[in-house]
């Protein structure tokens, strides 16, 4: 966010063009809409000057032409919030909310903490049981249907488990429990209504990833102040922010001085749902892959080993980690959560000196750490081999330069295979070794990895782009 010399306030944000925007839609709009409303209640700065803008224009298509129309609308005092980290929790961004979310404003009235407080112990009463850890330790396989509820939502197949009719078969899913690559809702159902294999819930209301319907991102401006044309208002009309974020006009009301007009900036679909239909087949305790574990001379991962013997160590040694590094962890995400027999993925900085790092701090090249992959994977669907192919393949070309790939250069994007086990050693290295002297990509121990923020974690699937197995569209990595 940034306020030029003229208060003209600009929002630069990453708007999905897809409707399936499952979590960073919602976020950012948010932002922008609580800005323009001036509804903040975390430690903000403010820009008092009585000249505070925000800009944004109308889109019309009544004729064959576009006509877009530059708004100037007097705000006021606006509430910047530097982190973009709204307090309220929104169902499509996590299960659990992280600290900074849960935490109060210090410049918040006496009156405003209480409600907060009442609202926080309103939300804790109506946690249900969980049954199962979500995070990361067990692994379940599912049946799965999802079916659209309701008439008007046609959904866009992002994940697998998405059937269009009630008859259809559903889908076997294998997942980390808790830790992305299908929607939230569904990670829920199974860890609170399932305890035991063999449980069944039938038509049960899940959220399809858009999330709730936040009147928050709901306003109502004043016709006469924002510039508009009065004509050019109508209900349907879509009225598209400087930096391209999009709202509708919901409702216009005449006034006895002055017409009101109604924008919301939600989702198209925010508040759809699936009437989920879940069968608990198996469930696989794996608390070891918790924390991503770095190499082990003397682990023997045993992926060619029988797994009839149901034991934990059995279990263990069925699910294990891989760790690469391939430039931007977006893109590289996505290709491995389209994989078969990838059950959850995560993305972080791995072969640093710092600990914990942020985003920030890796983004400056100076704390050694490069952006990451840790995929857990089914050794009886899929293979070490497999998975390090899959990442030569997307880097290409990029297998030859030295910290680079794409136009993402510095050491932060440095490429990657960092084994966990003496096998992964020898396969990676005989790999990356096939590629000949000019291939620079990495063959290393795996190090501590460090789980990326949570904004970063299935960041394209979030976006709207579809995370099916097998799927074979092409990954935009930037829009």
């Amino acid at each position: 966010v940034a306020v030029n010399s003229v208060g003209t306030i600009h929002i630069y944000i990453y708007p999905s063009t897809s409707m399936g925007g499952i979590s960073l839609y919602h976020r950012f709009c948010s932002t922008a809409l609580l800005l323009l409303v001036g509804g903040w209640d975390l430690p903000t700065r403010s820009h008092n000057s009585a000249s505070s803008v925000l800009a944004f224009t109308t889109t019309t298509t009544t004729t064959t032409t576009t006509t877009t129309t530059p708004v100037r609308s007097n705000l006021g005092a606006v509430q910047v919030n530097p982190l973009f980290q709204p307090r309220r929790r929104f169902i499509a961004l996590s299960m659990t909310s992280s600290s900074s979310d849960a935490s109060s404003s210090s410049t918040s009235s006496s009156s405003s903490s209480s409600s907060q407080q009442e609202e926080k112990e309103q939300d804790t009463t109506q946690q249900p049981q969980q049954y199962h850890a979500t995070d990361g330790s067990v692994i379940v396989t599912i049946d799965c249907k999802l079916v659209p509820e309701g008439q008007d939502f046609v959904p866009e197949r992002l994940v697998d488990g998405v059937v269009l009719h009630s008859d259809d078969a559903p889908h076997e899913l294998t997942l980390v429990l808790g830790q992305g690559n299908y929607l939230p809702g569904l990670h829920q159902l199974v860890a609170t209504q399932l305890p035991d294999v063999g449980d069944t819930v039938r038509e049960q209301s899940c959220d399809a990833g858009w999330g709730r319907h936040d009147p928050d991102l709901v306003a109502t401006l004043r016709l006469a102040q924002s510039g508009l044309d009065p004509n050019q208002v109508q209900v349907g009309t879509e009225l598209v922010l400087s930096n391209g974020l999009q709202c509708r006009v919901t409702e216009i009301q005449q006034g006895d001085d002055d017409a009101t007009f109604t924008i919301d900036a939600n989702p198209p679909l925010a508040g759809a749902s699936y009437l989920a239909t879940v069968t608990l087949q198996a469930i696989y305790e794996t608390p070891g892959l918790v924390d991503i574990p770095p190499y082990n001379s003397d682990d023997d991962d045993g992926e060619t080993d029988n797994h009839d013997d149901d034991s934990s160590q059995q279990q263990q040694q069925r699910f294990q980690v891989a760790t690469f590094a391939l430039g931007c962890f977006w893109g590289g995400e996505l290709e491995y959560m389209r994989e078969p027999g990838v059950v959850g993925t995560w993305v972080g900085y791995t072969q640093g000196q710092v600990e914990h790092p942020t985003y920030q701090q890796v983004c400056s090249g100076t704390t050694g750490h490069t952006e990451a992959i840790a995929v857990v994977y089914d050794t009886t669907v899929t293979s070490y081999e497999r998975l390090v192919h899959l990442a030569m393949a997307r880097l290409d070309e990029n297998k030859y330069l030295l910290h680079q790939v794409g136009n993402d250069k510095g050491p932060q994007y440095r490429h990657g295979v960092y084994y966990h086990t003496p096998r992964q050693q020898r396969v990676a290295q005989q790999i990356v070794d096939s590629f000949g002297d000019d291939c620079v990509t990495e063959v290393l121990p795996a190090t501590t990895f460090y789980k990326a923020e949570e904004y970063h974690q299935q960041y394209l699937l979030k976006g709207g782009q579809s995370a099916r197995k097998e799927d074979d569209t092409t990954i935009r990595c930037y829009g």
